[in-house]
């Protein structure tokens, strides 16, 4: 059986690539493969409950997310936005107190619409503004 397998392997031709199987213009094995990890994916999810205790764990489990880890997150995310606020308008700050300039509004003008306050994207528009009306 091994001898017979050999001669198999062995009086397989190799096909040139114009000849390999092909999905459209992706190769075959390469759909195949896809196929295969969706239907482990799917195995995955779909794995049976078994035991009782596994779908009270699972319980267990949500209401500890629900309970203790979902009202964290609102302020754990305010936290470092405000920390990440903090920290370029404390940037600012500095670049304005080093530059010894007298104008404010050149580093964070509030009037702006949105973030186009900010020194950097009032420098970014300029360069916009200035190639696009270059004639």
């Amino acid at each position: 059986s091994r001898q017979a397998y050999r001669l198999l392997v062995r009086s397989r031709p190799i096909l040139p690539l114009s000849f390999r199987p092909t999905y459209g213009r992706i190769p075959l094995f390469t759909t195949m493969s896809v196929a295969m990890f969706a239907e482990l994916a799917h195995k995955f999810v779909t794995f049976p409950q078994g035991k009782a205790t596994t779908f009270v764990n699972v319980i267990k489990v949500g209401t500890f997310c629900r309970t203790v880890v979902w009202p964290l997150f609102p302020p754990l995310m305010m936290y470092q936005y405000i920390r990440a606020k903090d920290a370029d308008y404390y940037a600012t700050e500095v670049l304005y107190y080093k530059s010894g300039a007298k104008d404010v509004k050149a580093f964070n003008d509030p009037s702006r619409v949105g973030l186009s306050g900010h020194w950097r994207l009032q420098q970014d528009m300029e360069t916009i503004r200035a190639a696009a009306n270059s004639e």
